[in-house]
């Protein structure tokens, strides 16, 4: 695939802006290259998505907008191979979990089209009362504003297609901050979307290395919804700064705890924690960290994962058979080993992995009771690791999983239908998996990171809701 070189996708942007080269996070090869933005560019950006706003004559209708999304799906499936792999490169997402991304946006971008034609509103009741007689009341939903929309690297294509796609259909004029490390995708993806028939301004792509510049962006009072997709320090920050009456939704990470029942089914559920824990090396806002297993098959679940990490195949993402590909950049690698050695040096017992592969990779880890009190028990890993703790009483677990300010997706493993439910009860959550590993997510779910995982519901028709406002007709008969 040849490299790719975006121009700025600000309207009417200078095309001297300085370019910024795009690497692949595995080898240091130069994907493509990209403009960056200055502050001129963001008020340029601004200005141009609010101008539309507030000109409600010139607003894409329903039809309009269900036709671009229908025919942004279809060029999507036209070239979903050289999608598959542009997230491999800039990304390092093996290639078998890429193609599976592009599978999911497409089917975004459709679930985009068809909200459009179940977006009603509703009838208020009147004639009930001598206050409402003669009034007939109702209400429609109109789009919120501009949508700003900052995004995070480990799903370069989907994270924007939920952010955006909702924005599309909402009828919102959009600007949208990809990160840095995989722009690409993003500015493929607004590239498709104008092919497709979306005029210009109203999908509007930014690349800021400068976070001072992406606060510019986002604390602006012409912004109407801002979605954040990112580390909780930066989405907290940037939501202090958010201009009074702005919504927004914050998607954070997390820590993501599994209950193993003494009587789990592991021939089923092995290979599912491992999906669960190693998926993109980890780097997933709910991958399976911290695994809790009842006393008696602890040490056998812990041992079992690690052979089965030990097989899987670490390397070049851009090859069909890598199950586990690069960290994203160097000092996440020294981040990550940091803290596996510190969990070790602690008393921890390192089965399988804890050492790098090659100069960006990290093999798949897993320790066998780490200390409640290390970093690896306490953060997110965002790395290719998993803890098996284990546990006398299930209260013991619960107790542990809830122990920490993130909560987001949980999981419980159990033939039992009771503790299946007693799980689902006591676990701190927003969704507890049965017998299936805590990253599991179809598009149309909600998606929900609690206390300090997030603020809001992600899921593309709850995305599409909280981009728009529901308007009332109040009518009196004359």
């Amino acid at each position: 695939m040849k490299q790719l070189h975006f121009k700025s996708m600000v309207c009417e942007a200078s095309d001297k802006d300085p370019t910024l080269e795009v690497k692949s996070p595995f080898d240091g090869a130069v994907v493509g290259t990209v403009s960056v933005s200055a502050a001129e560019d963001i008020e340029r950006a601004l200005a141009t998505a609010h101008r539309l706003f507030k000109n409600r004559r010139g607003w894409l209708a329903a039809a309009d907008r269900e036709a671009i999304l229908r025919r942004a799906a279809q060029n999507m499936i036209d070239v979903a191979e050289d999608l598959a792999m542009l997230i491999a490169q800039e990304g390092g997402k093996p290639l078998v979990d890429a193609r599976a991304e592009t599978v999911r946006a497409i089917d975004g971008i459709l679930s985009c089209a068809e909200a459009i034609r179940g977006n009603g509103g509703h009838v208020i009741p009147m004639n009930i009362n001598a206050s409402s007689a003669h009034r007939m009341a109702f209400t429609q939903r109109e789009p919120i504003g501009v949508v700003v929309a900052v995004s995070a690297f480990n799903h370069p294509l989907n994270l924007i297609v939920h952010q955006v796609g909702p924005a599309v259909a909402a009828g919102c004029p959009f600007i949208v901050k990809p990160a840095t490390d995989t722009p690409l995708s993003c500015l493929t993806l607004i590239d498709i979307l104008r092919k497709a028939g979306l005029p210009e301004a109203w999908g509007q792509a930014i690349v800021l290395e400068s976070n001072e510049l992406a606060s510019r962006l986002v604390m602006d009072a012409r912004v109407g919804f801002f979605s954040f997709i990112g580390s909780a320090a930066v989405g907290w920050k940037l939501r202090s700064q958010l201009a009074p009456g702005v919504r927004c939704a914050l998607e954070h990470g997390g820590a993501a705890p599994v209950i193993v029942a003494a009587d789990a089914d592991l021939d089923k559920a092995i290979p599912k924690l491992i999906k669960g824990g190693f998926y993109h090396a980890g780097q997933v806002c709910v991958s399976v960290q911290r695994v809790y297993a009842h006393q008696s098959i602890a040490r056998n679940t812990a041992d079992r994962l690690a052979r089965a990490a030990e097989s899987l195949v670490v390397g070049d993402p851009t090859k069909a058979d890598t199950h586990v590909g690069p960290l994203i950049r160097p000092k996440e690698l020294d981040r990550v080993d940091s803290w596996v050695q510190n969990a070790v040096a602690a008393g921890a017992e390192l089965l399988t992995g804890g050492k790098r592969v090659g100069k960006t990779c990290y093999a798949p880890t897993v320790l066998f009771a780490p200390p409640a009190d290390c970093e690896i028990s306490q953060k997110e890993v965002f790395g290719p690791v998993v803890c098996v703790y284990p546990y006398d009483d299930i209260e013991q677990a619960f107790h542990a999983a809830n122990s920490l300010q993130v909560a987001f997706q949980a999981a419980v493993f159990t033939r039992d239908f009771d503790t299946a439910i007693r799980a689902y009860h006591e676990l701190d959550a927003s969704a507890v998996m049965v017998n299936e590993h805590t990253a599991f997510r179809v598009d149309w779910m909600p998606f929900a990171g609690l206390r300090e995982s997030g603020l809001g519901v992600g899921g593309i028709p709850y995305t599409f809701h909280d981009m728009q406002i529901e308007k009332m007709f109040v009518g009196v008969s004359p």
